[in-house]
């Protein structure tokens, strides 16, 4: 069957192989493992900033920035954010091997074409968001983080500036908003099992991964469509100084009604997602 294909069929194939090779590197793998570790931790750090925020026994911004301010603060913190930026740099590159892969079923038809556009748009925003947290990782590393939530007022009040901007800001607010939906509906349908491998793990495994993601992507998902609709308010008032990014988020629910125990939901929710990114780093996804 393989000798009646067409030149340009066999093309395709050889392509895929190589991007399947240039995603499944053992090396590379490796590496990728130290970043979902690091993607693990930097939640479970969240967590924590967001469980003090609760019951008022931290300062700390309860974002990704004050989870990399926390880890650089501890006796050898810097180094293993080095560590830790490899790892992301990794998984980034690991994303943008996808890609490639992607790419070259672009020439299928149908809902094959469809699943590839799809996984190119997933896979580059994912190594858009690794990425963002290497550099992240490495301004902290370095002795030059600062909080995110003043960085980005400054940016979101640069927009609003542009002809238009509010209109930019809204789109940001509107993406925010639905790919937190979007991380709900993982929950509920259980999709998100489709980014691990776990043929290999044993039945208590499965059921202990399968809860955390229940509960790990709703919490990322709520706390993603705050920072939406904080971003949708700063468009509205035209005041950036709304858009507080995630620590905002966490300050927002803190001060909704019983918000020291939703917030503490939120908080164990996001926790429980970073233990599923290392049950993922065991498990890695191959495809």
């Amino acid at each position: 069957m393989e000798a009646r294909t067409s030149e340009g069929t066999h093309v395709t194939t050889s392509g895929t192989a190589r991007a399947d090779r240039a995603g499944g590197g053992d090396a590379l793998e490796h590496l990728a493992r130290i970043g979902l570790v690091a993607y693990g931790l930097v939640h479970l750090l969240v967590a924590w900033l967001a469980l003090q925020l609760a019951w008022g026994g931290g300062g700390g911004s309860a974002d990704q920035s004050g989870a990399m301010g926390t880890l650089a603060a501890q006796p050898f913190g810097k180094a293993l954010l080095w560590v830790l930026a490899v790892g992301l740099v990794a998984l980034a590159v690991w994303q943008l091997a996808e890609v490639l892969r992607y790419r070259t079923r672009l020439g299928a038809s149908g809902d094959a074409k469809k699943k590839a556009v799809t996984g190119i748009v997933k896979a580059v925003a994912k190594a858009v968001v690794y990425a963002v947290l290497a550099v992240t990782a490495v301004r902290f590393a370095s002795g030059g983080g600062t909080s995110s939530s003043g960085q980005q007022q400054q940016t979101v009040g640069g927009v609003l500036g542009w002809p238009g901007g509010r209109v930019l800001v809204g789109i940001a607010a509107l993406v925010l908003i639905g790919v937190g939906a979007y991380h709900v509906r993982k929950a509920v349908r259980s999709s998100f099992l489709k980014e691990i491998d776990i043929a290999q793990a044993s039945a208590g495994e499965r059921r202990v991964i399968e809860r955390l993601g229940q509960v790990g992507y709703p919490a990322k998902g709520v706390a993603l469509a705050v920072v939406g609709g904080l971003f949708g308010w700063a468009a509205i008032t035209f005041d950036p100084a709304k858009a507080s990014g995630l620590d905002g988020a966490m300050r927002t629910i803190l001060d909704a009604p019983a918000g020291r125990w939703l917030l503490t939901l939120v908080a164990l929710g996001i926790a429980a997602f970073g233990v599923f990114c290392f049950f993922r780093a065991r498990y890695p996804q191959r495809t």
